[in-house]
């Protein structure tokens, strides 16, 4: 545990990242930041805070008009003014991230909920996102404003892939996650200030396991009491088939997805399951996880990745 409270100490600007985007953001009594490296739920959990604060109005919002992530590079926002997107939500905010606390400033006044999954599943979701990139997505990341290297082109060998993410980093400071950033290092860098107020952990396979006692859990960390009706209702609106049906009717209108995803939302909401490593990694693929969870994790935190629960 550490007695300090966390700090910016590094710049994230890659592909997809430019964490210097939070200088346009202002905090707000009652902000909840949703942050995860990636492929762990994030969108689901989002989904959650969205039927929470706006699911019962007559008149919501659209998903993504109140769903801001500050820190995309390539991700336009109306007006091209990324403060005044932000400054312009009326309703309680729910932000997503995908910097580790490193990179991400710290409010007291701002909840944390930081989501992971075990690593291994974050991998099948991760190359079926990342193989299905297309040629646009793949202009996007790598356009002329580019920090750094370009994103390159997904292997077709998935444990090609595999043997990248569990050895290499894509920054000089990380030892996992290329070619996108520290999948393990970023669940690390939150976790010896999980005894903060303010800083919940969410496991993707309790999100699964028990969805209903997941949303309770969530409202007792955001201060939102629900009534039974309502809790109900936040449950049957983002079961993982309802979210993936959502997400592929706005992809179908806007064509946003099927842009960027071959398959479009079917590509971005796979199949949402754990354990489907066990079937491609080898045991020689597991020995680098092992290695790179060893040195990146507590024991402690690993075990936590690895089956959920409360967080010690």
């Amino acid at each position: 545990m550490s007695s300090s409270l966390p700090e910016v100490t590094r710049v994230y600007q890659n592909h997809h990242l430019d964490s210097t985007r939070w200088d346009a953001y202002r905090p707000r009594e009652g902000d909840v930041i949703v942050t995860t490296s990636y492929k762990a739920g994030t969108t689901w959990t989002q989904q959650i805070l969205y039927q929470m604060f706006y699911g019962m109005r007559p008149d919501p919002p659209e998903f993504d008009a109140v769903a801001p992530w500050p820190d995309a590079r390539f991700r336009p926002v109306p007006g091209n003014d990324l403060a005044a997107y932000l400054d312009g939500i009326e309703g309680r905010r729910f932000i997503k991230s995908h910097l580790p606390l490193d990179g991400l400033p710290y409010y007291p006044e701002v909840r944390y909920l930081i989501v992971a999954r075990d690593a291994r599943d974050v991998f099948m979701s991760f190359y079926n996102h990342y193989s299905n990139y297309t040629d646009l997505a793949m202009k996007m990341m790598n356009a002329p404003d580019i920090v750094g290297d370009p994103l390159p082109r997904c292997p077709e060998d998935p444990r090609e892939v595999w043997r990248d993410w569990m050895t290499r980093g894509w920054f000089e400071w990380e030892s996992e996650g290329y070619p996108f950033w520290g999948n393990l290092a970023h669940t690390a860098s939150y976790w010896p200030y999980r005894h903060l107020p303010n800083f919940h952990f969410l496991h993707y396979a309790d999100l699964l396991k028990d969805l209903g006692a997941a949303v309770s859990e969530i409202a007792d960390f955001v201060g939102e009491a629900l009534s039974p009706e309502h809790h109900a209702r936040i449950v049957e609106e983002t079961t993982f088939a309802n979210v993936k049906a959502r997400a592929k009717e706005t992809s179908q209108k806007a064509d946003l997805k099927g842009m960027i995803w071959e398959g479009g939302a079917d590509t971005f909401f796979h199949k949402g399951t754990n354990g489907r490593w066990k079937s491609l990694l080898t045991e020689s693929d597991l020995a680098l996880y092992e290695a790179a969870r060893d040195r990146v994790l507590t024991p402690e935190c690993a075990k936590w990745l690895e089956e959920g629960g409360a967080v010690p």
